[in-house]
């Protein structure tokens, strides 16, 4: 019987890299969630306060044209990933596209969203440097450290 699968996903290498390994690794009847958490900037683009700097203000629309096009991206990846896996055998049915806006912070979301009764998480591991890790962190070290019930694959 196959596995519940939680794939931590952006439009990133790393991301791909870790549905790449899952469709390689894992057998065809496991269930596949590719979960991603979105920043919450439809809020800025709303935003019509005559407090803002003018500088936002007059930048304000190029910046949401560029989270319009993020938001794209994603879904381009989100279905070329959805592709992959129907390739390697498996159902259509069985691969789940889930994306929510940001509530308490990525790793935080990605923690809240495991406690749904998954087996594994598979997430992929940002392309730092050691000191720069160590330094800033990373969202896989943060799901490391917040997730203690459900295994943890961090693809390289």
């Amino acid at each position: 019987m196959g596995k519940k699968i939680l794939v931590a996903f952006d439009d990133s290498d790393n991301a791909m890299r870790a549905v790449e390994y899952v469709a390689q690794s894992m057998t065809p009847d496991s269930q596949v969630t590719l979960y991603s958490v979105l920043q919450d900037t439809a809020t800025l683009c709303d935003m019509n306060s005559p407090e803002l700097i003018p500088y936002f203000k007059s930048q304000q629309e190029a910046f949401c044209v560029l989270e319009d096009k993020k938001r794209e991206l994603l879904t381009e990846a989100q279905c070329r990933a959805k592709a992959l896996l129907v390739a390697k055998g498996f159902a259509e049915s069985q691969i789940q596209i889930k994306s929510e806006p940001k509530k308490k912070g990525i790793a935080r979301d990605i923690a809240a969203e495991s406690q749904s009764g998954y087996d594994l998480i598979v997430i992929g591991r940002r392309g730092l440097s050691g000191l720069k890790e160590f330094l800033l962190g990373s969202i896989s070290q943060k799901v490391l450290q917040l997730v203690h019930s459900t295994s943890i694959l961090i693809v390289n």
